[in-house]
């Protein structure tokens, strides 16, 4: 493939708008761009595949001569629908049986349509300059410290997501395989040790995937890890009609004795024993609450707030999409963030209406109290390893390309280095998880700095740098909103930060992001 032209070379606007098809008109030329932007024209296989630049209102396609984009709609939906979704998603009945329905509903509206702003802000201001990297947003916008924080703050944040993703398999998958083969919890057995299952799911699925050269090819993956999500979902769903109110807790103890037929009934005023269930009498828990302020209530904000963040992977994905304009992408993130909301509304309203007050911080160890052999809830477990595993290298791509940006910027893309950084990071992240655990720590303060930079405050400020003065005054609406913007982000921050100096300082964890 010889190598893309430059990016300000094949861009151009016609008066009223519409963009011109290659080899038709004369290109009117754009302002000339910093040279590092000139130069800046194939660092990473065309940046993961990038085949097109929109012009500045993204009404008409714009194609690179040398490639097309040939991600599909429905795909690039997956893909990013795979980038929302995380592990949070079991932490959201909890969020809800310490706000509400009605409040828990309200807040996660408001921060779904939020994410569907601040994804606008970027994708105009990509298509005013034609950039699309979130990186070189930051380099049009504050020049070199601008596009390093963006270069850093997505490395951190995904590698953050990464390693959270592989601690989860890493203590998750030896408790299923154990549960479903019902081997002895203490036996030294190599496929109960979580820190080779982790090496083996790294370099058995995630780094060949990893490997794949275009996002697009993971739309296939993305489809079967929503579609374990779904099964989760419909599993919350069905158990809210098995289990009643309040739940029979499994008890190992008389569970080993009912083995011997030895049924004991003993009775008090709260709960009664019989073959290995603890049956709870008091119900006073038992009942759904509109709204609801504790303790716990305001830790839910920086959960939700964060619930949709995928803003690293939305550039990736735009440069891949077949037809591509603004409007078409805008699409695209709208549609995924609905499946998204309505998921993840679905999943917490069942999961609380199942457990009401006695829901855990993360809903399938609420099942494990009533039965850890549960089938269902043993494959329940599985899919949701296996939607995670197959996130992680969604989340890889905007690391390398971010690498790329920030230190290859003028290379051409070379299998060597592209296939160098995936193996060196998911090492990296692999040393981590086995060796250094405790670090995870750090990547909440990291997160809880990072994200909310990557969803409120760089969107904004980028937008407000990008866009012409003449198009848009400083006091126009649409500005004033960007920096309103900017300042929840910054809310944010210090919310998240706050909390997590609370939980350390005290020795609790409750703050949590929503990845």
């Amino acid at each position: 493939m010889e190598p893309a032209q430059s990016e300000m070379s094949i861009l151009g606007c016609s008066p009223n708008g519409k963009g011109h098809n290659l080899g038709d008109d004369k290109y009117v030329p754009m302002k000339t761009m910093p040279e590092e932007l000139d130069t800046f024209d194939d660092p990473d296989g065309i940046l993961e595949s990038e085949e097109f630049l929109p012009n500045g209102d993204g009404k008409k396609p714009m194609h690179f001569t040398d490639f097309e984009g040939k991600t599909s709609f429905g795909m690039s939906v997956f893909n990013l629908g795979n980038a929302i979704m995380g592990s949070g998603i079991l932490g959201l009945a909890y969020a809800m049986a310490n706000t509400g329905i009605l409040l828990f509903l309200f807040l996660l509206t408001v921060v779904a349509v939020l994410s569907c702003y601040s994804i606008h802000l970027l994708l105009k201001s990509s298509g005013i300059v034609g950039i699309r990297a979130y990186e070189q947003l930051g380099y049009r916008a504050f020049g070199t410290p601008g596009k390093m924080a963006a270069g850093i703050a997505i490395t951190l944040q995904n590698i953050g997501a990464m390693s959270s993703y592989l601690y989860i398999v890493k203590s998750e998958f030896p408790l299923v395989i154990q549960a479903f083969s019902r081997a002895d919890p203490n036996a030294d057995l190599w496929y109960l040790n979580g820190n080779y299952l982790v090496v083996m799911v790294s370099i058995g699925i995630i780094l060949p995937l990893a490997l794949m050269k275009q996002l697009g090819y993971l739309g296939y993956t993305s489809g079967f890890s929503l579609s374990c999500m779904v099964f989760f979902l419909s599993a919350v769903i069905y158990k809210k009609f098995q289990i009643p109110c309040p739940f029979e807790e499994f008890s190992a103890a008389n569970h080993t004795v009912s083995h011997l037929d030895i049924h004991l009934n003993i009775t008090d005023n709260h709960a009664t024993h019989d073959n290995g269930l603890v049956h709870e009498m008091d119900d006073s828990h038992c009942g759904a609450r509109m709204f609801t302020m504790n303790s716990q209530t305001a830790y839910t904000i920086p959960i939700l707030a964060f619930a949709f963040v995928c803003h690293p992977e939305v550039l990736p994905i735009y440069t891949e999409l077949r037809n591509p304009t603004q409007r078409r992408m805008q699409h695209v993130s709208n549609l995924s963030i609905l499946v998204m909301y309505t998921m993840y509304f679905l999943a917490a309203l069942f999961g609380y209406l199942t457990f009401y007050g006695k829901t855990e911080t993360e809903l399938l160890h609420t099942y494990s109290r009533i039965d850890p052999y549960d089938t269902l809830i043993l494959c329940v477990r599985l899919a949701v390893l296996t939607a995670v595993t197959l996130t992680v290298p969604i989340v890889l791509f905007p690391v390398r390309r971010a690498l790329n940006q920030m230190f290859f910027a003028s290379k051409s893309f070379n299998w060597l280095r592209h296939v160098a950084i995936a193996v060196t990071l998911l090492s990296f992240i692999n040393m981590l998880v086995i060796f250094a655990p405790n670090i995870l720590g750090i990547f909440g303060i990291i997160g809880a700095t990072s994200a909310p930079c990557l969803i409120f405050i760089f969107p904004a400020i980028f937008y407000i740098r990008i866009v012409p003065k003449e198009q848009e005054p400083m006091h126009s609406i649409p500005k004033i909103l960007a920096a309103c913007f900017a300042g929840l982000g910054v809310a944010f921050m210090i919310m998240s930060l706050s909390f997590i100096i609370v939980d350390w300082t005290t020795g609790s964890s409750n703050s949590g992001g929503g990845h």
